[in-house]
C-alpha cells in the first residue's frame, strides 16, 4: 500500500477507480496556492459514500489521497491535452473550472515540479491500477474497470446548459466490447437521464486501460452532482444520494456480472 492512494481487495473481477475523489494538498503546495485553490472546488465530491455498497460486492476499488489540484491522474503524464481543440485543464491545474487561478502569480509549477508529481502521485496510482487489473485478468480471465466520477451539473467551461445526470463514455466505443455496452443501455435509470460518449467520452485512464480486445473492459460515468449535493455547495443530501445510489448499485451488479461471463 502507498501512502497516496488506497486500495481495497475484492473476490471479484471488477475494479472501481476514483482518480478525482482525494482532498489532500501537501503543504508545501499549498503554501504557494490562492486561497481559493484550497477550498479544492473541483473535487469529485462524496465519491466513496456513493460507492460504499462496492466493497461488500466483492468490487476492488482504488482511490488516491491527494486533490486533482496536486496533479490529474486522468491526464497522460506527457501533458498531451484530453479533448483536442476544446478547454481543457492541464496534468497539473493552474486554474479552477471557473477559470480563477489556483497559484499566486509566478508561482506555477515548472517542469521539473511536474516531473516530481508524476515520479511522487501519479506513478503510484497507474502502477497500482495497471498490478490490480493484471491480477484480475489472471485470476477472472475477464476484468471491467469502472472509472468513476462527478462534477457540477453546469460548467460553462466545458459545456453549455445543464449536463444529464449519467454520463458515459467508452472512448467512442474502443474502450469495452459492443456487448457490455448494451447491457447498460438496457438499464432502466429512470428517473435520471443518460448519455453514451457526448461530451465525457472517457479521460485518459478508459482509454489507456480499456483493451476489450483482451478483455479488460474499460466505462467511465461522470455523474451530474445535482442527483446527490445540493449544488452549487459541496453537500451531500443523503435523501437524494440514497436514490441514485439505487441506480448506481445496479449498475456495479450489471459490471460485475459481465465480468463473470464466460
Amino acid at each position: 500500500m502507498n501512502s497516496t492512494y488506497s486500495l481495497s481487495s475484492g473476490n471479484r473481477g471488477m475494479l472501481i477507480s476514483m482518480p478525482h475523489n482525494g482532498q489532500h494538498i501537501p503543504n508545501n503546495i499549498a503554501d504557494i496556492m490562492t486561497s481559493s485553490a484550497t477550498n479544492i472546488a473541483d473535487t469529485d465530491w462524496h465519491m466513496d459514500k456513493l460507492y460504499n455498497f462496492a466493497q461488500a460486492m466483492g468490487i476492488y476499488v482504488l482511490a488516491p489521497k491527494y486533490s486533482r489540484y496536486v496533479i490529474d491522474l486522468n491526464r497522460s503524464p506527457t501533458g498531451k491535452a484530453l479533448y483536442a481543440g476544446a478547454n481543457n485543464t492541464e496534468l497539473c491545474p493552474t486554474t479552477a473550472f471557473d477559470l480563477s487561478a489556483l497559484y499566486i502569480a509566478g508561482q506555477q509549477p515548472s517542469n521539473q515540479e511536474i516531473t516530481k508529481r508524476v515520479k511522487y502521485y501519479w506513478q503510484p496510482y497507474h502502477q497500482a491500477l495497471a498490478d490490480t487489473l493484471a491480477t484480475l485478468k489472471q485470476k477472472h480471465g475477464k476484468v471491467v474497470l469502472l472509472d468513476a466520477h462527478s462534477i457540477l451539473s453546469q460548467v460553462p467551461r466545458f459545456f453549455s446548459g445543464m449536463l444529464p445526470d449519467f454520463n458515459f463514455g467508452t472512448a467512442d466505443g474502443s474502450s469495452c466490447s459492443p456487448a457490455l455496452l448494451e447491457k447498460i443501455q438496457q438499464l432502466n435509470f429512470t428517473p435520471y437521464s443518460s448519455v453514451y460518449n457526448q461530451r465525457f467520452k472517457g479521460g485518459y485512464i478508459t482509454r489507456t486501460y480499456g483493451d476489450p480486445s483482451n478483455n479488460i473492459h474499460a466505462i467511465q460515468l461522470e455523474l451530474s452532482q445535482h442527483t446527490y449535493m445540493d449544488e452549487p455547495t459541496n453537500h451531500y443530501n443523503k435523501e437524494k444520494a440514497e436514490q441514485v445510489k439505487k441506480q448506481l448499485k445496479c449498475l456495479v451488479q450489471c459490471l460485475a456480472n459481465f465480468a463473470e461471463e464466460k
